[in-house]
């Protein structure tokens, strides 16, 4: 009986990330307010509850790009060409760049994303029903995360108890020991199992109205519209997904200009 406690460890890592991932489930599949009839998402918007402040800024950049206001090198280097941004968001992106008009993509996309633009429409679309509270949508996800770690615990702590020295083979009439262990490991695959039916995209952004409308944006060909949905490896261009993805620390002007 010494795996009688490894068994109460099982059922408590169990029952704890379960109760957590229920009550995030719930939160995130609560109705919020139906999308307006006749509604469409700007690209913007779709950029949003697709990937949150971050795909902003990315759409931004690609989109300043292919109207050649901007140079991206594939070194991962932006120069400016036109410093009058066309929105606001665009503005911020060349606000994030600095007077210098040069500067890495890492940067700017941090920038850009935490911007007052970006803030503000990020609260337009809660306020619309569209995107979630900031941090609400993270709770499904990390839930997830907890029952499935909580499933590899039960796992590990039944082999533990099952390859335990001295154990016993179950006698006529008597549960074996790994079939104590499965139980829990049977409730950790059904509360994965609803969590993915009910809430499934586990989205950060997109409230269920929201991904309504994004449903009907997720088949589009135009290339900023792939962009906002899917995020940059929708570009066709390998140089500017490499410009995204660039890591290297080259100082800023031989990179821009090796990039160009």
């Amino acid at each position: 009986m010494f795996w009688v406690p490894l068994l109460l460890l099982a059922w408590a890592a169990t029952g704890l990330t379960c109760g957590r991932l229920c009550v995030a489930a719930a939160r995130a599949a609560t109705p919020g307010k139906a999308a307006p009839t006749g509604r469409r998402l700007t690209l913007y918007e779709a950029a949003f509850l697709s990937g949150g402040p971050a795909r902003v800024a990315d759409l931004a950049l690609v989109a300043m790009a292919g109207a050649r206001r901007l140079l991206i090198a594939h070194t991962g280097w932006a120069t400016v060409v036109d410093p009058e941004g066309r929105d606001d968001i665009e503005r911020s992106v060349l606000g994030a760049i600095g007077p210098a008009g040069q500067s890495r993509i890492a940067p700017i996309r941090r920038g850009a994303a935490g911007a007052d633009a970006v803030r503000a429409l990020a609260d337009r679309l809660v306020a619309a029903g569209l995107a979630v509270p900031e941090g609400a949508g993270e709770g499904v996800a990390a839930g997830v995360r907890q029952v499935r770690a909580a499933a590899v615990a039960v796992l590990a702590l039944g082999a533990v108890a099952v390859l335990m020295p001295g154990q016993e083979p179950a006698g006529a009439g008597e549960t074996p020991v790994a079939a104590w262990f499965a139980l829990p490991l049977l409730l950790c695959a059904g509360c994965l199992l609803i969590a993915r039916v009910e809430v499934h995209p586990y989205t950060r952004w997109a409230s269920p109205a929201g991904q309504a409308l994004l449903r009907t944006l997720a088949a589009g060909d135009d290339r900023l519209t792939a962009v906002a949905v899917r995020g940059v490896s929708a570009v066709d261009d390998p140089g500017l997904r490499a410009a995204f993805s660039h890591r290297a620390g080259r100082t800023g002007r031989e990179a821009a200009q090796r990039g160009h």
